[in-house]
């Protein structure tokens, strides 16, 4: 990966610019075109490296979400894991380690659409999704530096 995407995603994890061109100003602190940013996530989303540009919000407080996993058999975890992040209410997915081995977050703009997006998840899948609903909030850091 060149130096221009490793400081792409290292930089701007955290405090992205809320300015009417922010890409511009990622350009200008990056000494780049602004063209050329764009380019570059539009490259890093077609290649699969990201899958957004965009907020995080404390949980709950813009629509509804949730945490939920499934136990997926090893041999489908890729296609159902493809399923699962088609949906645009679904802004990670990851597996791991465990008789529950896929887990993803589900985000939309009521609790009535999220239980609706695990219910067609389980239908395409046939498998069954474990809903995990916050009870307590913790505020987790999930930046983390990619250079070595």
């Amino acid at each position: 990966m060149d130096d221009l995407k490793h400081r792409l995603l290292d930089e701007f994890q955290r405090d992205f610019p809320l300015t009417p061109r922010p890409y511009a100003e990622l350009a200008a602190r990056l000494g780049v075109d602004e063209a050329l940013v764009i380019d570059t996530l539009r490259t890093l989303h077609a290649q699969g490296v990201i899958s957004r540009v965009g907020a995080v919000f404390r949980p709950n407080t813009v629509g509804a979400s949730t945490l939920a996993a499934m136990a997926v058999p090893d041999d489908r975890l890729t296609s159902v894991a493809e399923t699962v992040s088609a949906f645009a209410e679904v802004n990670h997915n990851y597996e791991r380690e465990h008789a529950y081995n896929l887990w993803f977050v589900v985000t939309a703009p009521s609790a009535e659409r999220v239980s609706a997006v695990l219910g067609e998840i389980e239908a395409r899948t046939g498998i069954a999704v474990m809903d995990l609903p916050m009870i307590e909030d913790y505020h987790l850091d999930l930046g983390f530096e990619l250079r070595h």
